[in-house]
């Protein structure tokens, strides 16, 4: 994303994590906020930018322009620091700038915002732990009676195009003779 004048002026020209100038400069949104909004931005060198985006901190001596960066006035930039101090806490220095950062409750949120999305997600999956997702076939494990009618659906039975039941992990919808029906996932193994 190309950075505008605010951004430039705010960066003084040069990558606001590791100080460079003088290169080719990015503006880069702190997930998970995504918008145009400057505040919610920071200036990134290519090699940095790369770096965040393919979440690759293995040179770790590279990263320590971190220690300087931690310490900026610009929330976001003081966010990013404490997420890729976070990936790097097995390092000595790292953990110590991170503690000493001491950042308020709000800028903890924001660094945490995205883990915490990522805990939240739903992830339904058959009695054999692999991963069901909406239009898979399934079959099922065992003899399941169907509630409200007089049918027992067959161990074997095939259940096509399922949905996922956005807020429980452990149930799904199917039709089974038409009817559509709610069926556990610990009683479904995904069809190949």
């Amino acid at each position: 994303m190309a950075i505008n004048k605010q951004l430039e002026s705010r960066s003084n020209q040069s990558c606001e994590l590791c100080a460079k100038d003088g290169v080719e400069l990015f503006a880069y949104a702190v997930p998970p906020k995504n918008d145009e909004n400057p505040d919610n931005q920071v200036v990134l060198c290519s090699e940095c930018l790369g770096q965040v985006q393919s979440d690759d901190y293995s040179n770790t001596h590279y990263w320590r322009c971190l220690e300087g960066s931690i310490w900026s006035e610009v929330p976001a930039v003081k966010v990013l620091s404490y997420k890729i101090l976070g990936k790097l806490s097995s390092e000595e220095w790292a953990a110590d700038s991170m503690e000493s950062a001491g950042l308020d409750e709000e800028l903890l949120a924001w660094a945490g915002a995205e883990d915490r999305l990522e805990a939240e997600k739903v992830i339904h999956k058959d009695s054999y732990g692999t991963v069901l997702e909406t239009g898979d076939n399934v079959v099922l494990t065992q003899n399941l009676n169907v509630k409200g009618t007089s049918y027992i659906a067959p161990k074997g039975t095939m259940v096509r195009k399922i949905k996922l039941v956005a807020d429980n992990a452990e149930q799904i919808e199917g039709k089974i003779n038409g009817d559509t029906i709610v069926i556990l996932t610990k009683f479904v193994k995904k069809s190949v």
